[in-house]
């Protein structure tokens, strides 16, 4: 059973900018910032739910969380967003990404597309961490209350968690209540 309404998710998962990549440390109080270089067909594919803050519409989600981003002919990128409930059934939602005058800025929207003229519908969320093999990823917003942490395999080692959740928590992101997926 596919179901399309956990669009917010999508937002985040969703989110594109440009990347660099950071130091294994970070000093405390380090600025919440995208990374400045991306390269979209790089990023394009499907990446994993690893870890995330809890979000509302994301309570249904028990599993299987992936983003899948396919870049389109315009400049755009369709997101797909999926994940599945406990009872197996397929949660998704499609939507659409556009980049921003801000570096490592992205826009993305779930509501219709003859919605897209209403700023409002547009969400600006970040990547604010990114694997120079284009492995892993980070993704936050302007306002820390939304984190994803995405890599292109279902799992990730413990280590290069916890030190993405350390590098997070310097730039201000509160992860006390971090949900870690637990491996298929």
């Amino acid at each position: 059973m596919i179901r399309s309404g956990f669009s917010a998710l999508a937002l985040l998962l969703s989110a594109w900018a440009n990347a660099s990549t950071l130091p294994d440390s970070l000093p405390g109080g380090s600025p919440n910032v995208p990374v400045q270089q991306l390269d979209l067909e790089r990023y394009a594919g499907t990446w994993h739910e690893v870890a995330r803050l809890p979000m509302f519409f994301q309570r249904n989600c028990m599993k299987d969380t992936t983003a899948t981003y396919t870049r389109q002919d315009n400049g755009r990128v369709t997101v797909r967003n999926a994940c599945r409930e406990d009872d197996g059934s397929l949660i998704e939602v499609v939507g659409e990404a556009r980049t921003t005058d801000v570096a490592g800025g992205l826009e993305v929207r779930f509501a219709p597309a003859w919605l897209g003229w209403i700023p409002a519908v547009w969400a600006d969320y970040w990547i604010v961490d990114l694997d120079p093999d284009y492995q892993w990823a980070v993704v936050g917003g302007p306002g820390k209350g939304a984190l994803w942490v995405l890599s292109r395999e279902p799992n990730m080692p413990a280590e290069l968690l916890e030190r993405l959740r350390q590098r997070s928590e310097a730039r201000g992101y509160d992860l006390s209540t971090l949900i870690v997926a637990t491996a298929p």
